[in-house]
């Protein structure tokens, strides 16, 4: 009998408990926006502007010309992507945005980019925009001293992927396996 009422208040316990736990209010899920309207200087001449963008898939990664392997890397795997796609990614974009303005000047971005595929473009922004834009993206630099009187820069490794309704779609990131960036970027032309 003493089991019996034992058992009984235990199942009362966890009843009460669990009703308790399923009638407290969750917390609301925040939804981040990642990326934003920018309007920044193409190495190309003129200004690239993300209105004029929609409509359009493109990407976007944040660099600099003088990173010893992350950039160059990211920037050959993508265009080894956009060369497979061929024709099917003809509308794509990726825009490498430099962290590093003092060192990347429009002509600096324009001959590095020259070394990938055609759409590829350096922007250049400004000091005063770069935090800006960084800030829509989520994402982050910051200078090291190398010791000899230079620096690197330590920056976000992501590529990312925007819709044609200037959302983030996806990301690609440093090191992925090629067929799932290519997997990726076609989802993304698709529209899905």
């Amino acid at each position: 009998m003493r089991k019996a009422i034992a058992l009984l208040i235990v199942l009362l316990l966890a009843g009460a408990g669990y009703f308790f736990w399923a009638g407290q209010a969750e917390e609301p899920v925040q939804s981040v926006s990642i990326g934003g309207p920018f309007r920044l200087a193409s190495a190309r001449g003129g200004i690239v502007d993300s209105r004029d963008l929609r409509g359009m898939p493109y990407g976007v990664f944040f660099g600099y010309t003088h990173c010893p392997d992350v950039c160059p890397t990211t920037l050959y795997d993508i265009s080894n992507v956009l060369d497979t796609l061929g024709s099917g990614a003809r509308d794509f974009r990726l825009f490498f945005i430099t962290v590093d303005p003092e060192r990347d000047t429009a002509q600096v971005m324009k001959d590095y980019v020259s070394n990938f595929d055609p759409r590829i473009e350096g922007l250049v922004p400004t000091k005063d925009e770069l935090p800006r834009i960084l800030q829509a993206f989520h994402a982050v630099f910051e200078k090291v001293p190398d010791g000899s009187g230079g620096y690197t820069m330590n920056h976000t490794a992501t590529v990312y992927l925007m819709g044609r309704d200037g959302a983030l779609q996806s990301t690609l990131t440093f090191g992925e396996n090629p067929d799932t960036r290519i997997a990726k970027l076609k989802r993304l032309l698709a529209g899905g």
